[in-house]
């Protein structure tokens, strides 16, 4: 097991580059899979997750070569045969191979996919969605096996705007015969970013980034190219860090638009910030105001970023509310939070009331899931004395070099094994 060690009370200055963004590159690793010839991803993030696609890649026979951040995948020998839990259950993105494999060749086996443990994350309007174009599901115990004898496009409403159910939608129509139309789809930048490699390798998509997308049907994708966006969620983490104890810290390669939301807020709550083309650049403020924040599917508030903007809200002289709409147990980080000094009440299951300032003093907490551990770092970074926080490998999962990068900013943070 890894744990992060954080001596707190050093100022961030300096330059922080954000990275591929993980939720985009779990999707495009997958959606290679539909090409009959070769593509090439590049600005991939050196993290744990797509160590663990990549594994899934090479069980499936594709060849795959990895050089610094750019992945050329050549899926022309690619079989679909079943995917063991014991790789499935390694993260929740797994299940793009469902759509990418059905796509393709019209029959996929595979378990329930893993990842963090922030509540129920069920994938029926994935199904609903496979089902709609013509495909049979089949489940048990966790095992799915789907099939069709053809895929055919069709109008599909999906019941919220579900990211992975519209990426994993999207995969399945590329290649089925005739018209699909999604309606109330997922909006997020990645989405984006998935249907512009799905064009480059000749899908006829449009209105990726609305709540109306249609494709045609092909029959063939050649060769494509991705670039991975930057991290919206990387960026919104150190621009936090940077509103909690940063002298002018200055965060790269940021899409603003992206994280504008989150901008917003900031501004509200007092924080000295400017914002420019690529890049955003943040420091403490003395006089930090509470705010209220409701999560919601893009452009609102990302659920992603409430967990670290949490540990900011205790900061503020005053009351500030945070509502979470999107899973109902991603509160896990705030019993250790008011073990470190914050004063934390949950109001009910979604509902949580933060009072500040507080003063944070270092102990031993648990990363009980991605993003919860992004907010024990930032509780790190501002505490008294040392902060050691267990299970990092949830960190490490979707932050590139977190370590080396704060380091470099002004932190003390090391990572060990224990």
């Amino acid at each position: 097991m890894k744990q992060i060690v954080i001596n707190g009370g050093k100022t961030l200055s300096g330059d922080i580059a954000v990275s591929g963004a993980k939720n985009s590159a779990v999707a495009l690793i997958p959606a290679a899979l539909l090409s009959n010839e070769k593509v090439t991803i590049t600005g991939i993030p050196s993290i744990s997750d797509i160590n663990a696609l990549n594994e899934i890649l090479e069980y499936l026979d594709a060849a795959v070569l990895i050089k610094d951040d750019v992945i050329k995948i050549d899926a022309s020998n690619v079989i679909s045969k079943e995917i063991p839990e014991s790789i499935s259950v390694k993260l929740r993105a797994s299940y793009y191979f469902m759509s990418a494999l059905l796509s393709r060749y019209k029959h996929v086996e595979m378990y329930f996919p893993g990842g963090c443990a922030i509540g129920a994350r069920p994938i029926d309007q994935t199904l609903k969605g496979f089902r709609a174009l013509g495909a049979t599901v089949i489940e048990k115990d966790n095992h799915f096996k789907i099939f069709a004898k053809e895929l055919k496009g069709t109008y599909i409403y999906l019941d919220m705007p579900s990211v992975g159910a519209t990426i994993n939608t999207l995969l399945v129509a590329t290649r089925a015969q005739g018209e699909t139309i999604i309606e109330n789809a997922a909006r997020e930048p990645e989405i984006v970013n998935v249907a512009n490699f799905l064009n480059s390798m000749g899908a006829k998509i449009t209105g990726a980034g609305t709540s109306k997308i249609k494709i045609i049907g092909v029959d063939y994708l050649k060769s494509g190219f991705a670039e991975v966006i930057p991290d919206r969620i990387e960026a919104g983490t150190y621009v936090i860090a940077g509103a909690l104890i940063g002298d002018d810290l200055n965060i790269k390669n940021v899409i603003p638009e992206h994280i504008e939301n989150l901008i917003l807020k900031l501004k509200e709550m007092n924080v000295p910030i400017k914002v420019n083309s690529t890049n955003i650049i943040v420091s403490k403020t003395n006089n930090l105001q509470p705010t209220n924040i409701r999560t919601s599917g893009y452009p609102g508030f990302p659920t992603d970023l409430q967990q670290p903007l949490t540990v900011l809200l205790s900061m503020a002289h005053g009351v500030s509310t945070l509502e979470e709409t999107i899973y109902e147990n991603r509160f896990q980080n705030i019993p250790y939070l008011n073990s470190m000094g914050a004063n934390i009440e949950q109001l009910s299951q979604h509902i949580i009331k933060i009072k500040g300032p507080c003063q944070y003093q270092g102990g031993t907490v648990l990363a009980t899931d991605l993003r919860a551990g992004a907010s024990m770092i930032l509780a790190g970074l501002i505490a008294e004395k040392t902060t050691y926080i267990d299970k990092a490998e949830h960190v490490l999962r979707g932050y590139e070099k977190i370590e080396e990068k704060l380091k470099q900013a002004g932190a003390d943070i090391t990572i060990v094994d224990i």
